[in-house]
């Protein structure tokens, strides 16, 4: 099902539903920088306060991402029916940097629901397509609420003028299924065509990565919905902590019986405020007995109370979020012996796994838009693509080995799958299967030793007049 409307009408309809969720956008990505606004904090407390105590951000909202984003590490696409990773596709992959740009697609999509894959034709290699990973806060895109596939897509970005930091010109590219057209803004809410791209590939040139997706949100959901109440608590407990430490951490003094300048140092020179705050050494002449002058002192608060709530807060943060009590800052309740830390981190790499899966998808998609571009046809075996995803647990190097080696000896994988499972990459794969060829075709010219190491060197025959080497002595 599509909607009846132009390309103009469709870049409109776009800008104004992105508009309407761009401001939670931003706010997600504020928390996830640790720079969103302070929340429970009684107003009449911040105007006496003023700027002499700051926000404290404990950034729980950054941890909450960073730890599921560095376990997600893309290895390689496999075609159906096949052993290995796919050279071409992996070379399409570096070729636009998608190492890095995968990461950054990770980060913003567990961040602000979604992030997207942009594919085109490459204008300085034909062999290559163009491949870009964009963020939620320039795309969005809409999705068929019959078959929930994406029908159109809008990217918006601004050029900046580097003299001023004023924004210049306000450009658009719209993706459709048949055509690629860009925009440039002609004034509030209209557009120019200025370029297009008819392709006729019968669908939009763009994929999604969506986190946490639902039937009926296939846009995604953000990982840090569930825990930014708990941050913002936590924040707020941390800068009522230095409040706390402000006003009421140090000893409290009373004097009595005292003027304004009576507080002098040892020369005789006025105190500041600050030092009478502090409790800096006060020299007077009034005494109790002749002048009725007296000091008290209140014993100073604890503040425990902030650290404990702070500490119930992180407790409840890593359930919801699944990591593991080290990672908030708590101490474990069993031992920290191999077993121990498995267990605590078996939740979080299942939530890794399931976001594999809809990633993966998307990844995909992306490899089945780059070979339509490069084929001019659908190639029906990628639609059985695979991603190779990196193993989010964390065994010891030592303990995955063995487990491996025992599984090749008893025949349970092949020692090329045994490689995979070990983490190496598809380049390192290849020179593995080429070592082993060459190894192979030194065997079968009659080189026995060659899957074994180097052969040892032929002795040298002995100078004419010289002694031949003697026999070594036999082992008794």
């Amino acid at each position: 099902m599509d909607l009846n409307l132009s390309e103009e009408d469709w870049a409109t309809f776009l800008s104004r539903t992105h508009d309407r969720e761009l401001q939670e956008l931003k706010q997600l990505n504020a928390y996830y920088e640790g720079e969103q606004e302070l929340s429970y904090m009684h107003p009449e407390l911040l105007k006496e306060i003023g700027d002499q105590i700051r926000q404290v951000v404990i950034n729980w909202p950054q941890l909450v991402v960073d730890a599921v984003e560095e376990r997600l590490d893309v290895e390689g696409f496999r075609y159906p029916k096949t052993d290995s990773a796919d050279g071409e596709l992996w070379r399409i992959w570096q070729a636009n940097c998608m190492d890095v740009k995968s990461q950054q697609a990770h980060t913003d999509a567990l961040a602000m629901k979604r992030s997207f894959l942009v594919t085109g034709t490459n204008a300085k290699d034909s062999t290559t397509p163009l491949v870009t990973a964009e963020s939620a806060l320039q795309m969005y895109a809409d999705f068929d609420p019959a078959t929930r596939e994406i029908r159109a897509a809008l990217k918006r970005y601004n050029e900046i003028d580097p003299l001023t930091a004023a924004v210049r010109d306000r450009y658009a590219t719209l993706y459709r299924p048949d055509a690629t057209v860009w925009f440039k803004s002609a004034g509030p809410g209209t557009w120019t065509v200025v370029d297009r791209d008819d392709h006729k590939v019968g669908t939009p040139l763009v994929a999604v990565l969506p986190n946490r997706g639902r039937l009926l949100v296939p846009g995604g959901v953000s990982e840090l919905r569930a825990v930014l109440p708990l941050s913002d608590a936590a924040c707020k407990m941390a800068t009522d902590l230095m409040v706390g430490a402000e006003f009421h951490a140090l000893p409290r003094r009373a004097a009595f019986g005292f003027a304004e300048e009576d507080f002098v140092d040892v020369n005789g020179k006025p105190l500041s405020v600050w030092s009478r705050l502090a409790g800096r050494i006060w020299s007077t002449s009034k005494t109790r007995k002749e002048d009725g002058a007296d000091v008290i002192q209140f014993p100073a608060a604890d503040l425990k109370n902030f650290t404990d709530t702070i500490e119930a807060l992180a407790r409840i943060v890593a359930a919801l979020a699944a990591l593991p009590p080290n990672y908030m800052g708590l101490a474990a309740d069993d031992a920290a012996s191999a077993d121990a830390i498995r267990s605590r981190e078996a939740r979080l790499v299942k939530r890794c796994e399931r976001k594999q899966k809809p990633f993966g998808e998307g990844y995909e998609r992306m490899n089945r838009l780059i070979m339509r571009i490069i084929d001019g046809g659908w190639d029906p075996r990628l639609q059985q693509l695979e991603t190779l995803w990196r193993d989010p647990a964390t065994p010891t190097f030592a303990q995955k080995a063995d487990a491996t080696v025992k599984l090749v000896q008893a025949h349970v994988i092949p020692v090329e799958q045994g490689r995979e499972d070990l983490g190496y990459t598809s380049g390192q794969l290849a020179r593995m299967r080429e070592m082993d060829q060459r190894a192979l075709d030194r065997a079968m010219a009659g080189d026995y030793a060659a899957g074994y190491g180097p052969k040892p060197l032929p002795e040298e025959p002995a100078e004419p007049g010289e002694a031949a080497p003697a026999d070594p002595l036999p082992v008794e």
